[in-house]
């Protein structure tokens, strides 16, 4: 087995301001470099040259070289990125959690920045900001044509300074100015609590350099404000993911010693490696090993893992292992289909490229990247279904992301997916137009009113789990009937007509 990147593994979709992305920070030396390209070189020289002495006005050369690597990069793939001096630095601060700004994780669409999802009781949250808003102003200046790493370093800042971010909420059909305070965010990516004797709720918003320590203490809480503990929900819906080796050592929680977890295979040979239930593929520190004291009864309690189109990388890396083992049941709507692993490769003391080098496979050797993870019972967040469904933005629905690896067979499923997709955003869109109010708030997760914890719950106690296919079976019996009881004939529970 090749050797493992090592320093930092992060496994993400989009940006956090903080930032997020499936990630490993490798300091390796390469010792073979792909011959350059003499001729094209040539004439970016020659480009560069004119720009530099034809312009209206005097260009700035670095400037020119750091705008030419972003449009090489960013024409990639969705999660390759150049990182500057500030963005490293602000990449670094976010793998452990904290740092100052709004609180909002983003992604790019349509040359504007989307709002993937503002993070639990931050500025961004409390100000009203929602997922699917599009900013366009940061202060005075337009978003459009910026990179993602500009538009955070502008959402950055010292702590109390303020920022206005101008949005556009499609839902609503119109622009919002919120003005947001800046401070110190300080994610706690792990949340728990007893929902009814003997059954637990752990929720992971992200998986950060603490999140596997901070996981095994609230396991140990839970079990002891309820040593007999009979079923555990681990929710992970709307985790864009995290750090790689957080998300091995949260699956190895409920997997056997050496179990593989994930596997990785790309181009270079360090990035094809195997990540297994073993302390050096989830510590990176010499220490104490967090799994040793957990309960002996979380090897075996029932496990509901609930999963959204949110969930992305990490979160998609923990599911996939625990559904592959058979070790939980997967419950909710198919995840993001992030299956794709991004590595930091340092240019210097302070510059990086955050560039994709491997996708990553569950232990059955499934790629999920652009299909996502399918769940065993599909529910919807509401009993009604989900409203927000066709305004989720999953992998396949960029332009340029990278593929499943089997194009020939996945290509016409994957066009035919994106295009359903557009089509309903776009007729949902029409009809929000029309009636903003249109869609219900969805219940705070972990909440009574959360109907996908709800049908956890049922399946822990041994109860029928109500699907979305059931539902929507249920509803359309019942419409011959509401139609038959006007034209004479009514429709008995079965369905068959009788006369009278």
């Amino acid at each position: 087995m090749a050797s493992k990147f090592r320093v930092a593994a992060w496994v993400v979709v989009g940006a956090i301001t903080g930032i997020m992305a499936t990630l490993q920070v490798q300091a390796l030396a390469r010792n073979t470099v792909s011959p350059l390209p003499l001729e094209e070189l040539q004439q970016f020289a020659a480009v560069y040259g004119l720009i530099k002495a034809d312009f209206f006005e005097p260009v700035e050369g670095k400037k020119l070289i750091e705008n030419a690597i972003n449009g090489m990069v960013n024409n990639l793939d969705p999660h390759s990125e150049y990182l500057d001096k500030k963005n490293f630095k602000d990449f670094k601060e976010s793998t452990s959690g904290k740092f100052v700004g709004v609180g909002i994780e983003i992604a790019a669409e349509d040359g504007l920045v989307k709002v993937v999802s503002p993070i639990e009781g931050s500025p961004a949250a409390r100000a009203g900001i929602h997922a699917g808003d599009l900013i366009t102003r940061i202060d005075n200046t337009a978003v459009k044509g910026l990179s993602l790493s500009d538009a955070v370093k502008l959402m950055r800042g010292k702590p109390g300074t303020k920022v206005t971010l101008t949005v556009l909420r499609k839902s609503e059909n119109r622009t919002l100015t919120f003005t947001v305070t800046r401070e110190l965010i300080q994610v706690q990516s792990v949340k728990g609590k007893m929902i009814a004797p003997g059954f637990g709720w752990i929720r992971i918003t992200q998986f950060q350099a603490d999140t596997l320590s901070s996981f095994v203490k609230k396991i140990d809480a839970l079990y002891k404000e309820d040593p007999n503990m009979k079923g555990l929900i681990l929710d992970l819906r709307n985790d864009p993911g995290g750090l790689l080796e957080s998300a091995v050592g949260v699956a190895s929680v409920f997997l056997p010693n050496d179990a593989v977890i994930v596997s990785t295979k790309g181009q270079m040979p360090e990035a094809n490696s195997t990540y297994r239930n073993t302390p050096s593929d989830y510590m990176s520190r010499p220490g104490d090993n967090p799994l040793d004291t957990l309960p002996a009864g979380v090897k075996t309690v029932k496990l509901v893992v609930l999963i959204n189109g949110g969930s992305a990388s990490a979160s998609e890396i923990v599911t996939g292992a625990l559904q592959d083992y058979k070790r939980a049941v997967v419950m909710g709507t198919l995840s993001f289909g992030k299956g794709s692993v991004q590595t930091v490769l340092p240019l210097g003391p302070d510059t990086a490229l955050k560039l994709t080098t491997a996708r990553y496979y569950t232990p059955n050797g499934q790629s999920i990247q652009g299909k996502g993870i399918t769940p065993n019972y599909e529910v919807d967040p509401l009993e009604s279904g989900d409203p927000y469904a066709a305004l989720r933005m999953r992998e396949i629905d960029y332009k340029n992301q990278i593929g499943t690896g089997n194009e020939s067979a996945d290509s016409k499923r994957v066009e035919e997916d994106v295009r359903k997709q557009e089509e309903a955003r776009r007729l949902l869109e029409a009809e929000l137009q029309k009636d903003p109010n249109k869609l219900p708030k969805l219940p705070e997760y972990g909440s009574k009113e959360d109907w996908q914890v709800t049908q956890a719950m049922n399946y822990l106690e041994g109860k029928p789990v109500i699907t979305a296919k059931q539902l929507a079976s249920t509803a359309k019996a019942k419409t011959p009937a509401t139609s038959a009881a006007a034209s004479g004939p009514k429709a008995d529970a079965s369905g068959a007509t009788k006369s009278k």
